[in-house]
């Protein structure tokens, strides 16, 4: 069978990003069943894109051989990150930033620690990003420019998640202040941290050969960040 052309991969690559675009907007625009599934479906469906256009398990750090080794820093990265979170909690200069209304509620945080987060932001956004995303880019560009372009790909993600940063953060709020000027400041903040998040996702994708490993991290980040958010209410 012959390999696909640059051409069909560049295609592909187009297609990937206008569904990443439209399952953003939508998601945002959306509300009840449909705001919750929509990404997860949109990861499903750009999964199976990605099959038909010609990936293997292999290109989206799926097979079994990828799997196995990203375990060792799967369970890695969960540690450093539950450690570095409890500590940040734990000191009063920082512990500011973890005030999310979102997760002032402690059941509420759980739910979204092991349930939401897990199914409905890490799982899928990796999939598409580090799975589909950057399997395609790597067909097409060098590893580092396709670390450098999935990472802004997966910052501007986060421009439409980022409107209500600052108001919903006490920490934020203090620092930022409040209305036009903090909100784009703060949705800028959050597309470089984002980004800077996705390029160690991605570069750490690329090192494993695995999936599992940023799948890990990621969830590891906004779960123990939830936690950490209800801890701090806890103790404030």
């Amino acid at each position: 069978m012959t390999a696909p052309s640059r051409r069909h991969d560049a295609v592909l690559l187009v297609v990937v990003v206008v569904a990443l675009i439209a399952a953003n907007i939508t998601a945002h625009r959306s509300t009840g069943v449909l705001a919750v599934l929509i990404i997860p479906v949109a990861a499903i469906l750009l999964l199976l894109i990605a099959r038909l256009g010609g990936l293997d398990c292999r290109e989206l750090g799926l097979s079994r051989t990828e799997l196995r080794a990203g375990v060792p820093f799967a369970v890695a990265s969960v540690i450093v990150v539950a450690a570095i979170v409890s500590t940040a909690v734990a000191i009063p200069a920082t512990r500011e930033f973890f005030l999310s209304d979102r997760y002032d509620d402690t059941s509420e945080a759980l739910l979204a620690a092991f349930v939401v987060i897990p199914l409905q932001t890490a799982l899928p956004e990796e999939l598409m990003f580090r799975g589909v995303l950057q399997g395609t880019l790597g067909r097409l560009c060098s590893p580092t420019a396709t670390l450098v372009y999935g990472a802004v790909a997966f910052g501007l993600w986060h421009v439409l998640s980022s409107t209500g940063l600052t108001e919903g953060n006490e920490g934020l709020s203090d620092t930022l202040g409040s209305g036009t000027v903090a909100q784009v400041a703060g949705i800028a903040g959050a597309v470089v941290a984002t980004g800077v998040a996705g390029f160690v996702l991605g570069w750490l994708r690329q090192r494993t050969t695995s999936l599992l490993a940023p799948i890990a991290l990621h969830c590891a980040l906004n779960a123990t960040g939830a936690i950490g958010a209800a801890v701090a209410w806890q103790v404030s």
